[in-house]
């Protein structure tokens, strides 16, 4: 089979966690350890998240006086290396017959897209509520609410195509496990001047649907810390929903800053490709694609 993984952000730095190298490397060998059964025994793409650390080092980079701070593609790129350095490290010490190759990725955008309008995607560390003003007039940041605190969130627009895919195709074909697409990818467009880079992000749970739709990918894997999607979250009667059909749900009713953009990503897979998208934790991976765990949901 052909499967694309996306890691959430938080399988590789859990919430409340120090962004510090020692807690990343720590998460990534787990991650690892959960990927090697897919990647022994299908073509597999790993896609990642990279909010924590895309917000770290927008932080610390704004901190340096005299010196403008880089760009948001910039630092993504940024950390589509560190993380795909780190996952690769990890997945080359426990596979013995294949090849792992990082991938820095570009995700075409449309520079006109409302979604510039309004920021909604958070990226970076939960920051206490009372340095809200602070950061707006330090940073010029846009700052929602995120429990007991604030979080930055910047420009969300839509994948429209991913120059890559070529590549990425030649690397499978050649039986070589591919890490890319981190962040949802590097957000570009094409003008009279060549390819530039747009102070944005790019869900990754949507790119990773189109990358794995255009791939012809059997099966998409949005892995996670939460067991499976769940009906009623937050009221006296949660259930895990295991297997289920894209009608079954209204995506309104789910959080769109949590499970909400996976559940749109794994629904939108499955129609249009009629593959098998499934939601659930990292750990579980395996089981999730044999429809042991997790939420399975088909066309």
């Amino acid at each position: 089979m052909r499967v694309v993984a996306a890691l959430g952000g938080n399988a590789l730095l859990r919430r409340g966690e120090q962004p510090t190298s020692e807690a990343q490397v720590r998460n990534v060998e787990i991650a690892a350890a959960a990927l090697v059964p897919l990647a022994v025994s299908n073509e597999l793409v790993i896609t990642h998240g990279n909010g924590p650390q895309i917000g770290l080092l927008a932080l610390q980079s704004a901190a340096i006086e005299g010196i403008e701070a880089y760009p948001l593609d910039i630092l993504n790129a940024e950390t589509d290396g560190m993380i795909g350095y780190l996952i690769e490290r990890e997945l080359r010490e426990r596979l013995a017959t294949k090849e792992v190759a990082t991938l820095i990725t570009m995700v075409v955008v449309d520079p006109a897209d409302p979604a510039f309008l309004y920021p909604t995607k958070p990226i970076g560390m939960v920051y206490p509520a009372e340095l809200e003003e602070e950061l707006r007039r330090l940073h010029g940041w846009a700052l929602v609410r995120d429990g007991r605190g604030v979080r930055r969130v910047v420009a969300s627009p839509p994948p429209l195509e991913i120059p890559q895919l070529p590549a990425i195709r030649i690397l499978l074909e050649a039986g070589v496990v591919v890490v890319c697409g981190g962040g949802g990818g590097i957000p570009v467009v094409l003008n009279e001047l060549g390819w530039s880079g747009v102070e944005a992000v790019v869900d990754k749970d949507r790119m990773s649907a189109k990358m794995a739709a255009e791939l012809g990918a059997d099966a998409l894997l949005l892995l996670t810390d939460a067991p499976a999607v769940l009906r009623g979250f937050g009221t006296d009667s949660v259930e895990e929903i295991r297997h289920a059909t894209p009608s079954d749900f209204d995506l309104a009713e789910y959080d769109p800053g949590s499970i909400g953009p996976k559940l749109e990503a794994a629904c939108w897979f499955a129609v249009e490709t009629g593959g098998v998208a499934g939601i659930g934790r990292l750990a579980d991976a395996q089981d999730i694609l044999e429809g042991r765990a997790g939420t399975v949901i088909r066309r």
